[in-house]
């Protein structure tokens, strides 16, 4: 089986995968100083509720916009997995797409991963928006390349700006409003529709001049822990893809094999 690890600036996400089936999958928050021996302790205390153990796990593949995390996590499949874990982007497991870009090793790693993965799913001109620290708009020609996108506030950085910012306004939950109103008539309403229907206002804006640009049809694939709260108040995305990194980071495996 195949451990993927996507670490972000503020989750790490471990995925157990066979084949390309996600058999569990599990979240921590992002800490570069956490050793692999925590790291260990706390996946086979879930791997065990899983009804796995660290045995099953012959692969380790990771892509990580934290450098300083990355550390850890290669000593954790040495020390722990009893392997050399695979990092997304580096030999053997080069990207295999084009970065047609200015700064091609600029580039996120879990957004070029986003790329590979929306393209083996949907081989088509495509616009990626993943829902993260920050949100991130890609763009993706049908042949698979890279074109460069959009980095955006992710929208509990612009709300906790917000409140810190502001010292009389309330610290409120991420929500749709209680109805489709713009007008709010209090704070914590009016809170609301800054936040959500600003940023929905925002992402359909983007997206049209993005199509625009492209000139071709581009279908909307939405990543990310909040792609379905927009989903639902939205017809935007076209598709909804929630665990598009990790499919990525799988993608990348099965590539590394062909490649020996």
């Amino acid at each position: 089986m195949l451990l993927a690890i996507d670490a972000g600036n503020t989750n790490v996400v471990f995925a157990l995968l066979e084949g390309r089936e996600i058999r569990a999958r599990w979240r921590i928050a992002t800490d570069p100083r956490r050793t692999a021996d925590e790291y260990a302790v706390w996946l086979n205390q879930l791997l065990m509720l899983e009804g796995y153990k660290i045995a099953d796990v012959e692969a380790v593949i990771i892509a990580t916009v934290v450098p300083r995390a990355l550390h850890n996590l290669q000593v954790l499949a040495d020390k722990y997995f009893k392997t050399t874990a695979l990092v997304a982007g580096q030999a053997p497991v080069e990207w295999g797409i084009e970065l047609d870009v200015a700064e091609p090793a600029s580039v996120g790693a879990d957004r070029v991963v986003n790329a590979i993965a929306a393209h083996h799913l949907y081989p088509e001109d495509l616009i990626v928006i993943d829902f993260g620290t920050a949100t991130t708009f890609d763009v993706i020609d049908y042949h698979g390349a890279y074109k460069g996108g959009i980095i955006a506030p992710g929208i509990n950085l612009s709300l906790d700006a917000l409140v810190a910012a502001a010292a009389k306004l309330p610290k409120i939950a991420i929500a749709p409003p209680e109805n489709r109103s713009v007008i709010g008539r209090t704070t914590e309403a009016q809170m609301h529709i800054g936040v959500f229907w600003g940023y929905v206002a925002m992402m359909e804006g983007l997206v049209a001049r993005m199509r625009a640009e492209i000139g071709r049809p581009a279908k909307v694939i939405a990543t990310g822990g909040l792609a379905v709260l927009f989903d639902d108040n939205s017809d935007i995305f076209d598709a909804i893809a929630p665990d598009l990194t990790i499919l990525g980071l799988a993608s990348l495996y099965e590539r590394s094999l062909k490649t020996e």
